[in-house]
C-alpha cells in the first residue's frame, strides 16, 4: 500500500490523489494514477470537468492500472490490487472482469454496492 500512496503522487487532477498497484505472487505487475486521458491536458493545468460532483475528464487509478498491464502485454488474472480508496462502480466492475481476486484499499469512497457484489461473485474486498 505504501507504493500505492506514492503512486498517488504523480495524480494530475488536484480534487482527488489515488493510486493503484496490481501486484502478484509479491511481485508489481502494473501502477496506475488518477489523470486525463493521454494526450489531454491535465485537470491541475487546465481546470476541471464537474458532472455530479466528479470530474469526469480523469481515467481512475484502478483503471489506468489494468489498462497499463493492457496495453504492455501483462496478465493480471489472479491478483490482488491495493488502492488508496475504494473503487468506484464502474472501477469495482472493471476489476471483477478483470480478473483481479483481491481489492486492498485504505479509505471507503463513496460506493456501497461494491461490498454486497464483492461477496456475491467471492472477490475480496480488505479495508487496510
Amino acid at each position: 500500500m505504501n507504493i500505492a500512496l506514492q503512486v498517488a503522487t504523480r495524480s494530475t487532477c488536484d480534487r482527488k490523489h489515488v493510486g493503484a498497484v496490481i501486484v502478484k505472487d509479491r511481485m508489481i505487475l502494473s501502477t496506475g494514477y488518477n489523470g486525463s486521458i493521454r494526450g489531454m491536458p491535465h485537470c491541475n493545468e487546465i481546470g476541471h470537468m464537474i458532472e455530479n460532483d466528479h470530474c469526469i475528464a480523469t481515467i481512475h487509478a484502478e483503471a489506468n492500472a489494468i489498462i497499463q498491464a493492457a496495453r504492455n502485454g501483462v496478465k493480471i488474472d489472479g491478483a490482488e490490487i491495493y488502492i488508496t480508496a475504494s473503487p468506484c462502480w464502474n472501477c469495482f466492475k472493471m476489476i471483477a472482469n478483470a480478473g483481479i481476486i483481491r481489492i486492498y484499499y485504505l479509505e471507503f469512497y463513496r460506493d456501497e454496492r461494491i461490498i454486497e457484489v464483492a461477496q456475491n461473485i467471492g472477490l475480496e474486498l480488505i479495508k487496510l
